[in-house]
């Protein structure tokens, strides 16, 4: 927290030497005093120091984002590699397919075949 200095003693020394009587130097001064504590409260209220970022602070949201970003792009990858090998397997289990189904059309047209030469 700012403290502000300020030499009362001084001010109402001075204010005398400029011709004024004591009491009213000490009002001046007591004036002065509240003045400057009010703007002083009224800065702190309308600037809070909560709401200040300062580079220490960027640098550590800016690690974080990098961590966050670090994290989704090694889930990004395991995905990745996860649906690859998905598509190798189905395309292995596709090609089964594709060459059982033949096999089958094979077999079943030279059975018929077979059968219709030996009909013949």
């Amino acid at each position: 927290m700012t403290t502000l200095t300020f030499d009362t003693h001084e001010f109402v020394t001075e204010l005398k030497q400029a011709g004024l009587t004591e009491s009213q130097a000490e009002v001046i001064t007591r004036l002065h005093r509240q003045a400057t504590n009010a703007t002083i409260d009224y800065v702190k209220q309308e600037h809070s120091l909560d709401n200040l970022v300062t580079n220490k602070d960027l640098d550590a949201r800016i690690k974080e984002t990098e961590l966050k970003i670090e994290l989704v792009r090694s889930d990004l990858k395991r995905d990745i590699e996860t649906v690859k090998k998905e598509i190798t397997e189905s395309k292995a289990e596709l090609i089964r397919w594709v060459v059982g189904v033949g096999l089958l059309q094979l077999t079943i047209i030279t059975g018929l075949l077979l059968k219709l030469v030996a009909t013949v």
